[in-house]
């Protein structure tokens, strides 16, 4: 039992517009646990906390934050990235659209629209394949000289994570590129639970890259293929060159390149253009 003095206290900050944690719950639409995991995280934190009790009360004006919590989640938007929409709301505006705030929640919209439009890429591609059949494609052989080369690395946490993973190494190298670098992905033939992830910067005069080291792409014979489209489908042209190699008894050698040919920033999707490439073993 909390003393007269506590709980009149305590009835005092509860009149003057605080909410027990499970009433403020209620009406945000969350639970006690998620309320609880959120003030941890420092995204939603107590209006106050009862010293002798350590039971956590919230102010009604509070609600606003909880609900936008709510609702960003319900998108499966990052945790940090929602940080950056709740710190903007409060970076001196009075508005929720203002500053920072406004830059945040915009950048989650162009997020939701890309991740949008490639799952109706997927889908297209989906019933093409269930109409149609997997796709072939033109497969040349051509021999490549040795290439000098910066390379930085990632790991992909799932296969699902390559994307991210070969990002990453793409924004390290273009920080310090030339306006057109000759970029070039390195990925493994066979997928684990974790992948590793390259991605090599090709050419001559090759600026320096924190954490990476000059090394030698070596040269050889290439099965190529040409993939045209976006870069979450490249699987279906990896498979077709994987396939023509088995169907004519070239054994590959890893890891598989990337050769990203179109620029990203000002082609569409659907006419990005990737050269898919494999080293084959030498014939004795």
């Amino acid at each position: 039992m909390d003393s007269p003095t506590v709980g009149e206290a305590m009835l005092g900050r509860v009149n003057d517009g605080l909410l027990p944690i499970g009433q403020f719950a209620r009406l945000a639409r969350l639970s006690v646990k998620q309320l609880r995991h959120y003030a941890a995280l420092g995204l939603l934190e107590p209006a106050w906390i009862d010293p002798a009790s350590g039971y956590r009360y919230y102010r009604t004006a509070q609600a606003r934050d909880a609900l936008v919590i709510g609702l960003l989640r319900s998108l499966d938007v990052p945790l940090p990235v929602i940080a950056d929409v709740l710190s903007g709301g409060d970076g001196g505006q009075d508005t929720p659209g203002g500053g920072f705030a406004a830059s945040a929640l915009a950048q989650v919209r162009d997020d939701l629209e890309a991740e949008l439009a490639r799952r109706r890429r997927t889908l297209k591609s989906l019933e093409r394949i269930l109409a149609t059949g997997l796709p072939g494609a033109e497969v040349t052989l051509v021999t490549e000289p040795p290439r000098p080369a910066i390379v930085v690395r990632d790991l992909a946490a799932t296969p699902e994570d390559i994307g991210r993973a070969t990002s990453a190494c793409v924004a390290r190298l273009l920080a310090a590129a030339p306006p057109a670098p000759a970029l070039v992905g390195l990925f493994p033939l066979d997928y684990g639970e974790s992948v590793p992830v390259a991605v090599a910067l090709t050419g001559t005069g090759l600026p320096q890259v924190p954490g990476a080291g000059p090394e030698i792409l070596p040269g050889g014979t290439f099965a190529v293929a040409a993939h045209v489209g976006p870069y979450d489908q490249i699987a279906l042209t990896a498979h077709a060159l994987l396939t023509w190699c088995a169907e004519r008894g070239h054994a590959p050698t890893g890891p598989l390149r990337e050769a990203y040919v179109s620029d990203p920033a000002t082609t569409p999707p659907e006419r990005l253009v990737t050269h898919l490439m494999i080293r084959l073993e030498d014939e004795r």
